[in-house]
């Protein structure tokens, strides 16, 4: 049997710890705002809604920061594997969720529907994608690519899609300036550390530790003041314990179909074992770093904001769990080549 690299058991057991304290934070932020959320409320004496805006800002400065445009590059030519990715991403999932909308819409409550619909049009993640992809010895270059595409992608066609479906139920919203405030405070800050990489690529390598921690703390201050905010105006009142057992179905019924469809359809494309990894770790994942900073910008005046959040962080947690084990089990196939280095 083939022994892991030491350097990849350590970055595994880190991402495992992280992962750990991410999920407990995020448990604490939802109580801690159930049981006073007159303190993360945006307006509250904390005014979260200022703390929050300024930490989105920076988290995605620093995102931009850590692109690296070599590996964009490298994985540029596999443009049947982009387009299965983009595809499960923004036509897939939404059509799956069109499917569940008509069958089991009318036993779901209307706000978790919309959460679960909000999960549908989000773009794949970045930083847990490529960590996946490189674990299961796939394809590093062309995760980076995808995951990347994917969330400049999400900027336009996730407000327009949820434009769209507001509009439908009568919600007025302004879609011109939905983009043009999604773009300024995500993909502004995204392209203006990206063009300062080559000045402070060195200084940011130095400080990538903290910027993960940076990164997740900022996800679960979105949480607390999301929750907060929905909890105040009437949250669990108007829902009980069965909303939070529809989540976590709905979470897996979205899940585990996709991991299907991604790995059968990259087989049937006839891509090699590392493209598979990507199609299934990149078309299959949904973003929480992007999707709650979105989400505050398109839903922070509403009071089920904690409802349509829901299903994207269980769908988060599950997806981590999942494809780590899916990862581990790539990683030990007969012929796989050594860990690519993360970019």
């Amino acid at each position: 049997m083939r022994r892991r690299p030491a350097s990849l058991v350590a970055r595994s057991a880190a991402q495992g710890g992280a992962a750990d304290w991410f999920l407990l934070g995020m448990v604490a932020a939802v109580v801690l705002a159930s049981f006073a959320p007159q303190w993360g409320r945006s307006e509250g004496p904390l005014h979260m809604g200022t703390v929050t805006d300024v930490g989105v800002f920076l988290l995605f400065f620093l995102h931009g920061m850590g692109l690296s445009t070599d590996s964009l590059k490298a994985g540029a030519s596999r443009w049947k594997l982009h387009l299965l990715v983009q595809a499960c991403t923004y036509v897939l999932f939404p059509l799956w969720w069109a499917l569940g909308a008509v069958t089991l819409g009318p036993w779901i409550s209307r706000d978790l529907l919309m959460g679960f619909f909000y999960l549908a049009v989000l773009p794949s993640t970045v930083s847990s994608s490529v960590a996946m992809t490189a674990l299961a010895r796939g394809h590093v270059a062309a995760a980076v690519l995808n995951a990347t595409l994917s969330t400049l992608l999400g900027v336009f066609l996730t407000p327009l899609l949820v434009s769209l479906v507001m509009g439908h139920d009568g919600g007025g919203m302004d879609v011109g300036a939905t983009m043009l405030k999604v773009a300024q405070m995500l993909l502004l800050p995204f392209v203006v550390g990206h063009l300062l990489r080559p000045w402070l690529a060195k200084w940011f390598a130095r400080i990538k530790p903290v910027t993960n921690v940076f990164d997740k703390g900022v996800i679960v201050l979105l949480v607390w003041s999301a929750f907060s905010d929905s909890v105040a105006d009437g949250l669990w009142t108007r829902h009980g314990p069965l909303l939070l057992a529809e989540a976590v179905l709905g979470a897996a019924l979205f899940l585990f179909p996709m991991l299907w469809f991604t790995r059968r359809a990259a087989r049937a494309l006839g891509f090699s074992v590392e493209d598979e990894i990507v199609a299934v770790f990149c078309g299959s994942k949904k973003t929480l770093a992007s999707g709650m900073p979105m989400a505050k910008l398109l839903f922070g005046g509403s009071a089920a904001m904690g409802v349509l959040v829901l299903p994207i962080m269980l769908y988060h947690q599950l997806q981590l769990f999942v494809c780590a084990v899916m990862a581990r089990r790539y990683a030990a196939r007969e012929g796989a080549a050594q860990p690519q280095r993360l970019v």
